[in-house]
């Protein structure tokens, strides 16, 4: 569990040490209210047909690169914002969405100068927020919530072990203190303060009125324990609505939460994991099995293969037969689908590399820029 915020191959405390840097402002914004999706604007750049309601707004605004805090919920939240340099207030830009594995922090994504440079590159807005931890009630880890993480049961059901999302007698119990009552075995590793899926809700609307935001084309991507959550954020009908496309690094639904995507229109999901992660193995290429970890824990995921299945069959793609090679333009990994009738880049593309718990944002995170690009409607 230690090892889930592990950026490159920075250690735990490395990792600790960086993401507790660079404070910056301290604006504060309020908790948004009304529809969840940002309010629409008129104004609009080229091609723009949903811009929100930051393009026109004239007061409150957010313009520079730095850390801001949010109020939501009687919790005062804290996010960081990188504005990429092609980026003015009346013309509408993409935004991703980026969240930090287990004990990590804003700066998990920001804080890598790949990241920012393909944002300016491709003029992303990053908004990378704090998960909640690291302080009373919880004097444990910044953590996402998702399926199965805070009551400790797997999606599959039965009794014990068998619908539990770990083999509690071989693994430490990491249960945060918000989650007493709730937690339903020692499984449970990830905050029961507030919930992770309103409040990602509530921020982009946050996000929106105070910036000029291509609501089209809002996206997710995280590490680890973030990459389970944006799976959580694609596939919860309150969610999904909001974000065109969804990019996991190295992190999985627990073990049979395999549900697709939480929308009727298309959500595309680009999968990236290492062959040598112990932390969240992916499985074997077709074997729709859940894997198990092997780093002194055994929590049990879904096998990348079984989720991705998942997700191209709620596209309608024909997965009877066995994924195909698709060619992205990196070496570093293996990338296939069961989407391969789809022009152009997959709707749901799965990239393996030889590669440990590890972000690797010098290939990892063009191909996820990419393949959002590719996507942008």
């Amino acid at each position: 569990m230690f090892t889930y915020f592990v950026r490159g191959f920075s250690i735990l405390f490395s990792s600790l040490l960086f993401s507790c840097g660079g404070g910056g402002g301290g604006n504060s914004g309020s908790e948004g209210s009304g529809n969840l999706q940002p309010s629409p604007g008129n104004s609009a750049g080229p091609g723009v047909a949903n811009p929100s309601a930051g393009c026109n707004a004239n007061s409150g605004l957010l313009t520079d690169s730095d850390a801001y805090t949010f109020q939501f919920n009687n919790i005062e939240r804290s996010y960081r914002v990188y504005v990429p340099d092609t980026y003015t207030t009346t013309s509408a830009s993409p935004l991703v969405m980026l969240f930090h594995g287990w004990g990590g922090g804003q700066n998990d994504f920001i804080g890598d100068a790949t990241v920012t440079n393909e944002a300016d590159q491709q003029g992303f807005i990053l908004v990378a927020p704090v998960g909640l931890g690291s302080g009373e009630p919880d004097n444990s880890l910044n953590s996402w919530t998702f399926s199965g993480s805070t009551n400790g049961l797997d999606g599959d059901g039965g009794d014990g072990i068998e619908g539990a999302i770990c083999d509690f007698n071989n693994t430490p119990n990491y249960m945060y203190a918000s989650c007493d009552g709730i937690a339903e075995n020692s499984c449970s590793w990830t905050q029961c303060q507030q919930d992770d899926v309103a409040f990602t809700a509530a921020l982009l609307e946050h996000i929106g009125n105070r910036m000029c935001v291509d609501t089209d084309n809002v996206f997710a991507s995280g590490g680890s324990n973030g990459g389970m959550f944006a799976w959580e954020l694609g596939q919860n009908p309150m969610t999904a609505p909001l974000f065109r496309a969804i990019a996991p690094i190295i992190g999985l639904p627990h073990r049979g939460y395999l549900d697709g995507k939480g929308k009727n229109e298309d959500m595309p999901a680009l999968l990236i994991t290492g062959l040598n992660d112990t932390t969240v193995p992916p499985g074997n290429w077709e074997d729709d099995n859940f894997t198990t970890t092997s780093n002194g824990e055994s929590f049990y995921y879904t096998g990348a293969t079984g989720i991705m299945k998942s997700w191209a069959e709620s596209h309608g793609c024909d997965v009877t037969n066995s994924a195909v090679v698709f060619e992205t333009g990196t070496s570093e990994a293996d990338c296939r689908t069961y989407c391969s009738s789809d022009s152009g880049w997959p709707l749901v593309l799965d990239c393996r590399s030889d590669m440990g718990h590890t972000y690797q944002f010098s290939w990892t995170w063009p191909l996820v820029l990419e393949f959002f690009s590719a996507h942008s409607l």
